[in-house]
Order: structure tokens, then sequence, then C-alpha cells
């Protein structure tokens, strides 16, 4: 029997999931009791420094949690349940952590984006369980802003590189706990997990060789919607019109896909909800059992996107933003995109100058933490005879308009791209960041389908506007496109759909492919 500490935030159930994948059974803390007869104790951290203390406070687990630690008994915290270990964070100031390891967290001061998000290796110090049967050249799955520096080096278990070295896992004694989620790091993430649940002897680990390095991210997105009869299917469209003589495209059922993906290697999935499903009470909105069931054997990230908004459903319930956001963490996602809604939120704060902090990008952002919002940009170009011709940031284009025009915005849409608006795609993601977003999923309208190459000059443009990771979307065709918008972009990742579902390109082929020229999990 393993026992997890789950203080209420964050994607628990993936480590439910893998746990009982591994053949134990999972018991949920209920008050300080259970922690203190726990045998082996779990605990997952995903959010904020700040609420996760306070929370813990509320529930009275802090004595008996510091209690439990300082007996040495086998503990595994993940992300946050390292943070909280040490005596406090950057993230809330004043606000002390359990203080068994002395040391602070502290947010990334590097060029490299933040939130660090994505596939890093690790450098093992010193021999420990948790790693028998590792190589040592696997690559983990990180995302946070801030890390931990423990004032005594003795505790660092493993380190990794971003912008310069970071302590990513700690062990003192029984007490271990990873800045990179196991849950969601694939077969090496599992192998860890089941390292930690069988209490083996520890055994001199392979080293890693030289600084760590990450990788770039391989996603694939499963555009979700109910078909003419009500039955959910994975589509596609060709600039955004998904259907094909009349019928919706039926590319395969999601949580198949999902698993396919997986297996091929994908390094997350992203689910994109196309469909409205408004007047669901939110607890039967399909895309909830979807979640559900595919993070019981899917171990890698999963974003979910749509309808991540303010709504009532038709027996007169109001859900806030928040709430929708809440249980879709709570099904299995890690992450949530907000397309239409974010434009919106922006124009609102053009118009003003400064956040409400009511808004979904600011709410959500401050309970789960910034890495958990992802902002789903679908801009178009507008091309014009020179750059006084608007008021917007404008590009000298390589690819000239339909009457010879040598410059260009980008207009965000609405809608399905059906509408759009007055407003940039840099200016939305620099808002979008100011707001909390964690990462900017950017697709575009003018490739979608096309299978002619990703938007180059679209994605320097936003990314030179942010500070936060990018997604490269649209117009994947060929592996090549893959080599080119990591070697000619700074994006941290690349999504595609179609070709992905129709097997025209293997997720392998693409990593075969990228293979000894671009850093990446093999």
């Amino acid at each position: 029997m393993i026992t997890l500490l789950d203080y209420g935030a964050g994607n628990v159930r993936s480590v439910v999931n893998a746990i009982e994948r591994l053949g134990e059974t999972v018991r949920t803390v209920r008050g300080g009791d259970d922690i203190l007869a726990a045998d082996k104790l779990v605990f997952p951290g995903v959010g904020a420094f700040g609420s996760m203390m306070e929370i813990l406070t509320q529930k009275g687990f802090v004595d008996p949690l510091r209690r439990y630690l300082l007996e040495d008994r086998p503990f595994l915290g993940i992300c946050l349940g390292l943070h909280a270990l040490l005596d406090g964070s950057e993230e809330a100031p004043g606000r002390p952590g359990l203080g068994l390891i002395p040391g602070m967290v502290k947010r990334f001061t590097t060029d490299l984006a933040v939130p660090h998000i994505g596939w890093n290796g690790i450098d093992i110090r010193k021999p420990s369980p948790i790693f028998n049967g590792l190589r040592g050249d696997e690559k983990f799955y990180f995302v946070h802003s801030f890390h931990a520096a423990p004032a005594d080096d003795e505790t660092a278990l493993t380190v990794t590189d971003y912008g310069y070295p970071f302590v990513s896992a700690i062990q003192k004694g029984n007490v271990i706990a990873t800045q990179f989620h196991p849950e969601k790091s694939g077969p090496a993430g599992l192998a860890v997990l089941k390292n930690f649940l069988s209490g083996a002897a520890a055994v001199q680990p392979a080293r890693s060789a030289g600084p760590t390095r990450l990788a770039k991210r391989i996603i694939a997105c499963l555009d979700v919607r109910a078909n003419d009869r009500g039955d959910l299917v994975v589509t596609k469209g060709d600039q955004y019109d998904v259907r094909e003589s009349g019928e919706v495209r039926n590319l395969g059922k999601p949580v198949d896909l999902a698993r396919r993906y997986y297996e091929e290697g994908a390094d997350e999935i992203t689910f994109l909800n196309i469909t409205g499903f408004r007047d669901f009470p939110l607890e039967d909105m399909p895309m909830i059992e979807v979640l559900k069931r595919t993070s019981e054997n899917v171990f890698v990230p999963l974003t979910i996107g749509g309808g991540i908004r303010d709504f009532t459903d038709k027996d007169g319930r109001r859900y806030s933003a928040l709430e929708v956001a809440a249980e879709y963490f709570r099904s299995g996602a890690d992450k949530v995109s907000i397309g239409s809604d974010a434009v919106a939120i922006v124009e609102d704060y053009l118009k003003t100058g400064r956040a409400t902090g009511r808004s979904a990008i600011e709410e959500i952002a401050r309970v789960y933490g910034n890495q958990a919002v992802v902002i789903s940009v679908d801009p178009r170009r507008i091309y014009v005879d020179s750059p006084g011709a608007t008021d917007h940031p404008v590009i000298e284009t390589a690819i000239p308009g339909p009457n010879g025009e040598r410059y260009c915005w980008y207009q965000c849409t609405v809608r399905g791209g059906r509408e759009g608006r007055d407003l940039d795609a840099a200016t939305l993601a620099r808002v979008c960041e100011k707001l909390g977003a964690g990462e900017i999923l950017l697709n575009c309208i003018d490739r979608d389908g096309t299978n002619s190459g990703f938007d180059i000059e679209l994605i320097n443009a936003v990314k030179g506007a942010v500070t936060i990771p990018v997604i490269a979307s649209s117009g994947a065709g060929t592996p090549a496109h893959f080599r080119e918008v990591f070697t000619q972009t700074r994006a941290e990742s690349a999504l595609a759909a179609g070709i992905f579902h129709r097997r025209e390109i293997p997720i392998g082929a693409v990593k075969a492919h990228l293979k000894e020229k671009v850093e990446i999990r093999p």
C-alpha cells in the first residue's frame, strides 16, 4: 500500500495511474494520522509554492509531514514535493517550507525560455536505489520556473543543466525528491517509480557524460469533436475546415490514437476540443472521460484545449474557468490551452492598461502555476504595401502577397479562424506572458493542412516578443520541416496532426531524421 499526499492541486491522477500500473494500490491522505501511518509516502506537488504551503497548513498536514520526514521514513517528493523540503521559496517570500533541507528555492536566471519545459537529462552524483537499471543517459520530463538550491551539496542526488547546473533531485537518507516528473517521463520514469516502490538496495548507477541538454519536443495534436451522430472523433481540417463531402473527417478514436502516439515516441500529446459542449454539466463533458482513460496508459504530458472559460450549463449551474481547468487537471491533464478567450482577455487589458487579476489566465496560473497555462494563437497574414500602412508591427517578408506586397502583420482570429480581430499575434503573446501564461502554441491559418512547412517568419516574430517557450504548429509535411523549424527558429517544440493521423510520416521517422542534427528524446 502506497500513501499519496494529495493536497488538491495539479494532476495527481497520472501519479496514481503510474503507481497502479506498477502493481501497487494507493491510499490518499485524509488527515495527519494517515501520513504517520504510511509505509511509503509519495508527495506530488504541482502549482505554486505559497498556495501549496497554505493548503498543507490549513489541512493540518505540516507537523505530521515534518515528523515523518525527520524519522527518515521512505518518501518520494515530485516537483513542488521537492521544493517543500527546503526553508522557503522566492516564489512566496515569507512563507516557510518544511525546513528539512537547508536552502532556498530560486527562480531561473537565464537567457533561455522560462519555464524550463521539456525532456532533459540528469547527471547522477551518487548511488541511489531509484536509478537501478538505468543507463544514465535517459531524459526525464521537467516543467518548472523555480529550482531547489540546497545549502549542502551532500544532499544533491542529480544535477541538470539549463543555462547553468541546478539540483534536479535530492536524497537525505530515505527521503528522495525529484524536480522532474517520473510519472510523465515514459518508461524511464516508470522505472524510477518502480525502484522507489520496491525498496531495492542501491547500486552504483551509470553516470551521464558531460552537461545535459534539453531535447526539442515532438508533439502529436488531436483535434477532437463530435460528428453528426454525436460520436467523439479525431478530425483534421484544411484552413480549419474539418468537413469532407459533407461529413466530419473521422481519423480515429482519441483514446486509441493517443496511446498509439505514446508508444511511437511522442514527447507530448495535445487534445484540442473543437466542439463547444456548452450545455453539459461539467462532470459529464465528454473530454473528461477521454482524459481519464488516456492517462491510464499514456505517461507523457497531456494538454487539453477548448472550453476553458466561464460557462453556464443547461441546468443553470455556473462554472468558472478555474473550475473547468481544475476538473481537467483532476482528470489527467497537465496543462490547459486557452484560445479565443485569450484574445478577449488581451483586448480588455489593452483598453485599460492593467490586469484585473480575475481573467482565466491569471486565476489558473495563480493556483496551478504559469507552466499549466498554454495560449493557443490562430493568426493569419495580412499583407500591406509599407510599414506605415498599419499600426501593427510588421515584418518584411520573403513571401510576397498576392499583389507583390513585401510586408505583412499577423492578425489574431477567433471562432476557429472565421473572425479576424484588430490584434496582432506578437502583442497577444507578450500580454499573455505578462498575465501569467507559461507557453505559446502558435498555429498558422495560412499553413494549416498545406504540408508546405512551418511559417518560420511568424515563429521568429512571436519568439522574439516573449521569453516563454513557443510550440510551432501548422504546415508540417516532411521530416525536413521539423529540422527546418528547429534550426531556423528558437522554438522549443513542434506540433503536427494530420501527417501523424494518416500515417504519412510516423513520429519515429521524424526523430530518426532529427537524430544527430537536433537534440531529441530517442
